[in-house]
């Protein structure tokens, strides 16, 4: 009898920057502005925090977050973050060092790849967060960074059913889109605006005399604040230029408040009058978002870069320690942009090796997307590509697939079609992120060349093998024509024709799996005999044995072959429960069959309440990562357990979802008989839950009215989602908050309620 190595504890190396997680440090000349501050710690949903750069937003929110303590989060946003497995990843983290007990859930759902948080982590988090007695609150800085509109719908979300638990600040340069018109009228939203953040005259003056150290006039202070109009940063800067000045008084006189002007001072006032070596290590250090000493090491050829870092900012030359520890610092923006114009014009052409320099440093360090944004930003696509190829396996397994996809797209289509390889790899992360539109143009690129490229592709039967399995897993054109599927299926079988290598038994597990949903589970069989069996001999990860084994064991209890199936499953207990301790819901991909078999044998055994307990988790793994036709497996199973336990409520919920999942995914087509065939036994249409009418416990959110009343006409859930401009996933996640609160079941069943409500 083969064995399974225990999986590995350790997870996947986090890339993470601690730096993010942090508030910056509280910079000197901080004037303490308790009007604002006060408008902070008032308890509203959200506190929204908008002006242009340099007002003293992030200052401010420093300053309350250090003022407030442990129970305040903070996340620096960039543009790394403009995708939901990262962004989310980040919240829950962020979270968690305020708040250790809270979201443990909600990431060990992001692990999973290819699930959308919407669907899973953020309610997960929320509902941590109702059962939360502590109260916190979420900074996000930089929010106006984030583009992507799925983020922004889950915020959206969160917000809606956000409870007082959590307060949300946002610090952004302009509005982002979410309800403000809303919940400024229900009175859950306080601002603070640019309007806010001026600075008075008091405080002008608290601030010159910090940072410049001088004192000067009031009628100068007066002048300087009103040719800042209040800014704070023109303030700051000005303070500094007129500290060295024998006349404070009539320096400050002369400063004019725009970004130009203070660009001028800079160059003439600040860089023009550094010390040559300390000029140079400025200006070629300009092309780095974030510093630290080995970094600056490695692109200017030299030592001694921390302690250059830790003079400058000791001089208050606008470098910005990220961290306690002031190993990571940034400049000033604006100081930044004077550096960058001057490397510019001095040594246009010394960027790019300066940024391929980075790049090799962010390379040792593991830092794999830092180095590849590098390279695309030195120009150098080629060595982009080299460096990306072969971290998919990587970005897949922390849950980057979609970054892994649009640092590809960077590559330009030269690049893409060049080499069937990356082709494949970015037809893998769409489908891994939910992409699943893109996938036939990536694939059509890469078979394209696989077909063109002469002599034949190194590799190129495996390539292709590849490109037939994404196919069948996920191409929508394919997966609609079962016929298609199966072909798809059977010659990435026959392209992978040596049992030594990974590739042969990930062919054979998709043709089972294809079988197997086609109802032909005699003939899948041996098809899984052989990849479980192989993957023993094979170096494989032991997920991949695992999704064998459980297609296996389905198999064998689907062609009445009890007692096998349930050796199998016994066989591989131990390493299931290793697996689920070493990776948590991650390894839901993997184990989802073996537990609902496991369920399926105590169905059959009269062991009810192991049934419904093993089923029901096989269920809440299947909806983070199963295959929609595995779900309603799941589901189906899990119904008849419920209705053998006499809880025909809950089985009629759980039927709701196998039909909900069965009418909005593509299925196989024996998915509708198993889903019939369960109908039919419940007898949903007659085991109508009686309902006291009267108002609702919860009322409904202005999204989920709308919902409500787009639910009485024909459309579909994703014609829905056009006409509300919400994806279909966030309005999968506001039409189940919709069933809860209404008490349904159904799409019939919440129409009914809610006019019986009047609410419709």
């Amino acid at each position: 009898m083969r064995k399974l190595s225990r999986p590995r504890a350790e997870q996947p190396p986090q890339t993470l920057l601690a730096g993010k997680l942090t508030a910056p440090l509280l910079q000197p000349g901080v004037v303490t502005r308790n009007r604002l501050l006060d408008v902070l710690d008032e308890t509203r949903r959200l506190c929204l925090v908008v002006a242009p750069a340099g007002w003293g937003k992030t200052t401010l929110l420093t300053e309350w977050a250090r003022q407030a303590g442990d129970h305040v989060a903070w996340l620096t946003l960039d543009e790394t973050d403009d995708e939901p497995h990262r962004f989310w990843t980040y919240v829950v983290t962020a979270l968690r060092t305020a708040a250790p007990d809270l979201g443990g859930d909600a990431l060990a759902a992001l692990r999973v790849p290819g699930i959308d948080p919407l669907e899973i982590a953020v309610p997960a988090l929320l509902n941590d967060l109702s059962a939360s007695e502590a109260r916190h609150a979420l900074i996000l800085d930089d929010y106006h960074l984030l583009t992507d509109v799925r983020i922004h719908e889950a915020i959206e979300y969160l917000l809606s059913y956000l409870s007082p638990s959590l307060r949300l600040v946002i610090a952004a340069r302009f509005d982002p889109p979410l309800p403000l018109a809303r919940m400024r009228a229900r009175g859950e939203l306080s601002e603070i605006r640019a309007a806010d953040l001026r600075f008075r005259a008091t405080e002008a003056a608290g601030l010159v005399s910090a940072v410049g150290q001088v004192e000067i006039s009031s009628d100068a202070v007066d002048a300087l604040v009103d040719r800042t109009e209040g800014w704070a940063v023109g303030l700051k800067l000005a303070a500094l230029t007129i500290r060295s000045s024998p006349d404070p008084s009539g320096r400050a006189a002369a400063v004019r408040g725009d970004d130009r002007h203070i660009i001028d001072f800079l160059s003439s006032e600040v860089l023009d009058r550094l010390p040559a070596d300390r000029r140079e290590f400025l200006v070629q250090t300009a092309v780095l978002d974030r510093l630290c000493g080995s970094l600056c090491d490695a692109v200017l050829g030299r030592t001694g870069s921390a302690a250059v870092l830790e003079a400058l900012e000791r001089a208050d030359l606008f470098v910005v320690p990220l961290d306690a520890h002031r190993e990571w610092y940034r400049y000033h923006r604006l100081f930044r942009d004077v550096l960058t114009r001057e490397l510019k014009a001095t040594s246009p052409g010394a960027v790019p090796e300066l940024l391929r320099r980075a790049a090799d440093w962010y390379l040792t360090a593991g830092q794999v997307d830092e180095a590849v944004r590098l390279l695309l930003a030195a120009g150098d696509r080629r060595r982009a590509a080299e460096v990306l190829l072969p971290a998919e396996d990587a970005f897949l397994e922390q849950g980057g697939a979609a970054t892994y996809l649009r640092l590809a797209d960077q590559l330009g289509e030269v690049i893409v079609r060049a080499d069937p390889r990356l082709a494949v790899s970015m037809a893998g992360a769409a489908g891994q992120s939910g992409q699943l539109e893109r996938l036939p143009a990536l694939l059509d690129t890469a078979e394209a060349g696989l077909r063109d490229h002469n002599p034949p592709y190194q590799g190129w039967r495996s390539l292709e093998a590849a490109a037939a399995v994404l196919r069948a897993a996920y191409d929508p054109r394919t997966r609609a024509d079962p016929p298609a599927m199966l072909a798809k299926a059977e010659r990435a079988v026959s392209l992978e024709t040596d049992p030594t290598l990974e590739g042969y038994v990930i062919a054979r597990i998709t043709l089972g799996a294809v079988l197997s949903g086609l109802g032909r589970h005699a003939e899948a069989g041996p098809v899984l005999v052989e990849a479980w069996e192989r993957s023993a001999h094979v170096e494989v990860p032991v997920f991949i044995s695992l999704q064998a084994a459980g297609l296996l064991a389905m198999c064998l209890l689907e062609t009445g072959r009890e007692d096998e199936s349930r050796r199998l499953v016994h066989q591989v207990s131990t390493t299931v429960q290793a697996m689920l301790d070493a990776l948590g819901d991650a390894a839901a991909a993997a184990v989802t069959f073996l537990i609902a078999v496991d369920g399926r044998l105590a169905y059959r055994e009269g062991r009810i309440d192991e049934a419904r307990r093993l089923l029901a988790r096989a269920a809440e793994l299947a909806r983070l990562a199963g295959h929609p036709s595995q779900r309603v497996h799941v589901l189906t199973a899990l119904a008849d357990a419920e209705l053998a336990a006499g809880d025909r409520t809950a089985a009629r919920f759980v039927l709701a979802e196998a039909r909900e999942t069965a009418e909005t995914e593509i299925a196989f087509p024996a998915t509708a008989a198993r889903l019939a065939a369960a109908e039919e036994r419940i007898g949903r249409g007659a085991a109508r839950v009686a309902r006291q009418k009267g108002q609702l416990a919860e009322q409904l959110t202005d999204r989920e009215l709308s919902l409500l009343r787009a639910l009485q006409g024909p459309l579909s859930q994703r014609e829905i989602g056009a006409e509300l401009y919400l994806s279909v996933n966030t309005i999968k996640g506001y039409t189940k908050s919709l069933y809860r609160k209404l008490g349904a079941a159904s799409r019939a069943e919440a129409v009914e309620r809610g006019r019986e409500l009047g609410l419709i």
